[in-house]
């Protein structure tokens, strides 16, 4: 089961959009500054999901 998830900087206006397995876990690694395209607005909080079948399915609505 994969997952589209959005995130809201706590700090700012930054939204950012992803897809992954394991949403707890992606979000720990942006908290802790390990995504270089997100480390300069955390903190973050997870605002929407969406479940996919297939990780092709969610990069296609990721990317939508």
């Amino acid at each position: 089961m994969y997952k589209i998830y959005v995130l809201k900087s706590q700090s700012d206006i930054f939204h950012y959009i992803g897809h992954t397995k394991d949403v707890e876990k992606r979000l720990h690694e942006h908290n802790y500054g390990k995504v270089r395209s997100t480390k300069a607005h955390i903190p973050y909080k997870v605002i929407y999901t969406e479940d996919f079948s297939t990780k092709s399915e969610a990069q296609r609505r990721e990317y939508y």
